[in-house]
């Protein structure tokens, strides 16, 4: 797995950022306008709330997607059981716990804001053999979208036996344009490489991990690959939490993707396939 460390400060972090993405569907970026300090402040917030049980007076609607999801809520495609997590859908419309929602709205507004400098990345450095069969430009397709979420994700240590399959979070590929993943409180996160073989991808502090999604690789015509990717169980030793924020930024539902698809028809298509939706 060829994956760079971009540096957001560099003269060649466009480029940089293209050409992992390209190669492995991962690069991870340094010196983020993200700082360490922030993401440790935003994962203690987060963990006292679900060590609390006023989650509950939060938990999802189907028809919404957003709010609290119980532990087992989500399963990946065609994953035989239910991933070891609970976690909470922020969008910019949705209902976020009073205690933490002034740093979560702006937590979201600045990762959407990273992210859409990143799209413009991507749209410059691409090949316009590629670019130009987009039906509008990156950065463009989020103009104005209210669907991009921030997952808060926590992964309970691991209790007695668990059956079969169970992990963290199964092998997948993720839904959106890309993933601006900040940096995990523990390690576990690991990626598949084109012969099947899988290893950690890993980043320091305050790092953000960005992959490509499923709708920049259809998008793309496939020149960006939607990586699978996975969090394992964690070894006895290390048998404690972990959080994690990926920031899942999605195109408005109107987009056209491609001749095949909108945004909106991808992702109702993929929801039910992870469970999410009926």
């Amino acid at each position: 797995m060829n994956v760079k460390q971009v540096d957001y400060n560099s003269m060649t972090a466009g480029d940089d950022l293209v050409t992992s993405l390209h190669e492995s569907g991962f690069a991870v970026l340094k010196n983020s306008p993200i700082t360490p300090e922030r993401i440790d402040a935003f994962y203690k917030l987060w963990a006292d709330f679900f060590a609390g049980q006023e989650k509950h007076d939060y938990t999802f609607e189907p028809s919404k997607q957003d709010g609290y999801f119980p532990f087992r809520s989500e399963n990946a495609k065609d994953a035989p059981a239910k991933d070891l997590k609970e976690f909470y859908h922020v969008y910019p419309w949705g209902k976020v716990p009073t205690g933490v929602e002034a740093e979560t709205r702006a937590f979201y507004a600045d990762l959407q804001t990273l992210g859409s400098e990143l799209l413009n990345w991507i749209q410059t450095y691409t090949p316009d053999a590629v670019t130009n069969n987009f039906f509008e430009s990156l950065d463009k397709m989020i103009a104005g979208s209210e669907q991009s979420l921030l997952r808060v994700l926590h992964y309970p240590p691991i209790e007695g036996e668990v059956e079969p399959g169970a992990v963290r979070a199964a092998a997948h590929e993720d839904i959106n344009l890309i993933t601006l993943l900040v940096s995990g409180s523990q390690p576990g996160l690991e990626a598949k490489d084109k012969q099947g073989n899988w290893f950690p991808v890993t980043g320091g502090q305050g790092m953000i991990t960005i992959n490509t999604g499923d709708m920049l690789q259809e998008a793309s015509g496939g020149y960006f690959p939607s990586t699978t990717h996975r969090v394992v169980n964690p070894d006895s030793g290390a048998n404690v939490s972990r959080y994690s924020i990926p920031m899942f930024v999605h195109p408005r539902k109107e987009v056209r993707l491609s001749e095949r698809y909108t945004a909106g028809e991808y992702l109702e298509q993929r929801l039910r396939e992870i469970g999410l939706i009926k």
